[in-house]
């Protein structure tokens, strides 16, 4: 009896050590975590797609909290909405970002840019990448096998069946970057929406020289400067033999469209361009205050 009396006592008074260290050691080295990472997280949309940069919305909501100002911090998916009402909770002011959006720099349709070879592996974009350039002859240029559209959390992908393309779909589009991210060609690119949703980029990513380019694409980028050239805004900048237009330069004055000999400057959203003979006469018509068709 006094043996199982003693192994009680023994027994009981370890465990009462054993647990005042746990305390003792979970108060000393406890983390204190801000309430407000509670509530940025509750605002935000949570979707944890990565597009702000973060892994993930916690983390996002604990960098807002902790950052000194929220320049440079941005949740895509919500928008400035969502970034106001963090900024009411943390009684900060945030700077308008202008919207941005997905789009494809790549316009090798299957009229556009023939097939050379047949590829019968594993149907990844990744995959493909890593084991040859591509079934066409150009090695710049989308794959289609859709791992953008995979990768993609609010529909706003989908493969063209007549292009081979995907296409976004800009009313769904949270420019999350998740298709920027998953496209081994790097043929994605977050653009600003602009005014209307209209907007004007080089839809190329070839980077051979002209001849060989246009070889392989016949709306390739063959670097012939025109578009540099008739640009008033200095958007235009071409590099590695391919043509970019600065989003932010730009004025959407589609000059550099009509001057492409190639077609490779897609101009989206835009309405349908006058020709020449009605631009003229409504140039005459505004000089003259009359209609020029009047004899």
């Amino acid at each position: 009896m006094n043996v199982i009396l003693i192994a009680v006592i023994v027994l009981g008074g370890t465990g009462i050590i054993l647990a005042s260290v746990i305390f003792l050691t979970a108060k000393k080295f406890r983390v204190y975590e801000d309430p407000r990472i509670d509530e940025v997280q509750n605002v935000l949309p949570g979707a944890n797609c990565g597009g702000c940069a973060y892994p993930g919305c916690r983390n996002f909501a604990e960098a807002c909290v902790k950052s000194e100002s929220l320049d440079g911090l941005l949740c895509p998916v919500g928008g400035n909405d969502v970034m106001k009402s963090v900024a009411s909770l943390l009684g900060r002011e945030v700077v308008e970002a202008d919207p941005l959006v997905a789009v494809l720099r790549c316009n090798g349709t299957c009229a556009n840019r023939p097939k050379t070879s047949r590829y019968e592996g594993v149907s990844s974009c990744m995959a493909a990448s890593l084991l040859y350039g591509g079934d066409t002859a150009c090695t710049y240029g989308c794959l289609g096998m859709g791992d953008c559209v995979t990768v993609c959390q609010f529909d706003a992908l989908y493969i063209d069946k007549e292009t081979g393309l995907p296409v976004v779909d800009e009313a769904k589009c949270t420019s999350c970057g998740a298709c920027v991210r998953a496209c081994p060609r790097h043929l994605f690119e977050l653009r600003k929406k602009g005014p209307k949703s209209r907007r004007i980029f080089v839809s190329c990513m070839n980077k051979d020289k002209g001849a060989l380019a246009r070889k392989a694409c016949s709306v390739a980028c063959i670097a012939c400067g025109k578009c540099e050239q008739v640009c008033t805004f200095d958007a235009i900048s071409i590099k590695d033999n391919l043509a970019y237009i600065d989003y932010n330069a730009c004025r959407l004055c589609r000059k550099c469209v009509e001057a492409c000999p190639t077609n490779s400057i897609w101009e989206l959203n835009f309405p349908p361009r006058k020709k020449a003979a009605e631009q003229e006469v409504s140039a005459t018509k505004a000089e003259t205050g009359k209609d020029a068709t009047t004899v």
